[in-house]
């Protein structure tokens, strides 16, 4: 009778436990299948009731459940609004009279009271989710997973989308033992190009450090606020929200079709980053050996971004979200960004077990950012490949900035968002290929009509002119302008006449110095031959297919 008492206890205690969990727990997204079967099934034994051709690939929660997951969705959403709105409503209630004890004290009340009954919404969603097999099967494997990180646990947790917050961390940016890699972990995280230091006597005075200071308040305000989200808008939550269901399908498809292995990177600076691999070394193609690490646009998600440009060629993949952007947390400053990259290089390095001389990164406009901090700092990745990114962010702030703002917007983007993707591929000696759009809204100056505005064609220009300083003389760089400048085929056969250019000639006498001079860049060609201006013009036009 005692025993039985016990082991009632027992099962009373699982159980309370159990709804702890569930109301606590993650919210359960996806069940993906394996092999065209639900997941959900494998790991233990089947039940009576729990057919597999019943289980979804999509979690089907019950009616409790969805509802109230719905009403703190909701919430979410409002929440989120009242919050970029705040300093309005907050002038509002001042001019009306509303910020006074009297009528502070009320307001509290009721914020209180809505506090509980969101408490108790989320207790019913956790008794919804009590009574599913679904999510009860789920959260027992998470527990375990948290308990015991063993390879086993992590591949059956694998088989479910859920809340990232509550993935556990697969690698570490301080995992490796590499004295090199150590001493990135400083307070400040991995280095960046920093602007050259001022002489001595360019120092400021105190009275010139104190006029400064409302404009550096302006700017650190500036950049915090609406500058980040401008420059980074995927890292806002209501886009997101409003692409949960395409990033789910996107996911789902990496995993399920591609077999894809998701992983939680811990950066130096704390952001936890999301990441998906796709490996394809054992496959019969041979591009399977060379990993592909992506790098997003401003508002691009490894769910539904680049990745499926490498993915279709064969490649290895891996692909990253921002800090910040659906599964990433943190925010993505330039620091930020840096980091999170460091952690990605290493964990392909150290963890996936490529070498850098097998890694090619590729990236996609404003993820140029992170691909030339990745070339400088590891310079034997194998290739950067560019597509529609610029060289640096200040001209593309000034355009979509009133010009009286010129000032503010010059010095906020260098102190706080400077993305000096040229000055950083200049640190490169690989090959780089860069890719131009002839109709690019977002990188052009003037409108996308105007080739010759297009910011790509001042990352070239400045990458030539370090490689190749003394072809790149004044005559150099117009004709390169003006072959730039042109949108059609025809047209720039037009300009290769018009300087009587010969492609295969200029390229063997690049290949002929390269054999003869195996230094680094910047190359001399040019320093000690007498060239004539024309000469000039045509190793410069052939330069970029060099």
């Amino acid at each position: 009778m005692a025993a039985g008492g016990e082991g009632l206890m027992r099962r009373w205690i699982r159980g309370f436990g159990l709804l702890y969990l569930c109301i606590r727990g993650p919210r359960l997204y996806r069940v993906y299948r394996v092999n065209g079967r639900a997941a959900i099934g494998r790991g233990r034994p089947m039940q009576e009731g729990d057919a597999e051709s019943s289980w979804e690939s999509f979690y089907q929660p019950k009616a409790l459940e969805k509802h109230t997951d719905s009403i703190l969705a909701w919430v979410s959403v409002l929440w989120t609004i009242s919050y970029y709105s705040s300093p309005l409503a907050a002038f509002y209630m001042y001019r009306k009279g509303f910020m006074t004890v009297s009528r502070l004290i009320p307001l509290t009340q009721y914020g209180l009271t809505l506090m509980f009954l969101l408490a108790g919404i989320a207790c019913l969603r956790g008794f919804g989710r009590w009574s599913n097999p679904q999510y009860i099967q789920f959260i027992s494997i998470l527990q375990r997973t948290k308990m015991d990180e063993c390879p086993e646990n992590k591949k059956m947790l694998s088989n479910f989308n859920f809340d990232f917050r509550s993935w556990p961390v697969d690698f570490r940016w301080d995992e490796t033992s590499s004295k090199d890699h150590q001493k990135l972990g400083l307070p400040g995280g991995v280095p960046l190009l920093k602007a050259e230091p001022r002489t001595r006597g360019a120092a400021d005075s105190f009275f010139q450090r104190v006029q400064k200071l409302p404009c550096q308040i302006t700017s650190y305000v500036v950049a915090h606020s609406f500058g980040r989200r401008m420059l980074y808008p995927g890292s806002v939550y209501l886009l997101q929200k409003a692409l949960m269901p395409m990033l789910l399908q996107g996911q789902a498809r990496l995993v399920e079709e591609y077999n894809g292995k998701r992983a939680k990177l811990l950066a130096c600076d704390g952001n936890e980053i999301d990441t998906m691999f796709v490996d394809r070394r054992g496959s019969s193609d041979r591009s399977g050996s060379k990993l592909v690490i992506c790098c997003e646009g401003n508002a691009g998600f490894y769910e539904v971004g680049c990745v499926a440009t490498p993915l279709e060629a064969g490649y290895s993949v891996l692909g990253w979200n921002h800090p910040g952007f659906a599964g990433s947390t943190g925010v993505p400053f330039p620091q930020n960004e840096a980091n999170a990259m460091d952690a990605v290089v290493q964990y392909a390095v150290y963890r996936l077990g490529f070498k850098l001389q097998d890694i090619i990164v590729y990236a996609w406009s404003i993820g140029g950012f992170t691909a030339t901090w990745a070339s400088m700092s590891y310079p034997d990745l194998s290739a950067i490949i560019l597509d529609a990114s610029f060289d640096d962010l200040v001209p593309l702030a000034l355009k979509v900035m009133p010009e009286s703002w010129r000032g503010l917007v010059t010095r906020t983007v260098r102190k706080y968002l400077n993305l000096n993707n040229a000055e950083q591929l200049c640190r490169y000696q690989g090959p780089i290929l860069l890719i131009r759009r002839t109709k690019d809204e977002i990188i052009t100056t003037t409108n996308p009509e105007d080739i010759a505005s297009n910011r790509g064609n001042d990352l070239l220009l400045s990458l030539l002119q370090h490689r190749y300083p003394n072809v790149m003389t004044e005559e150099g760089r117009a004709a390169v302008r003006m072959w730039l400048s042109v949108a059609t085929p025809e047209e720039e056969a037009s300009v290769l006449s018009h300087y009587g250019v010969e492609e295969d000639w200029c390229l063997s006498v690049l290949a002929s110095y390269k054999a003869e001079n195996l230094g680094q860049y910047p190359w001399s060609v040019g320093k000690y031959q007498v060239l004539s201006e024309s000469l000039r013009d045509l190793l410069t036009l052939a330069g970029d297919a060099w």
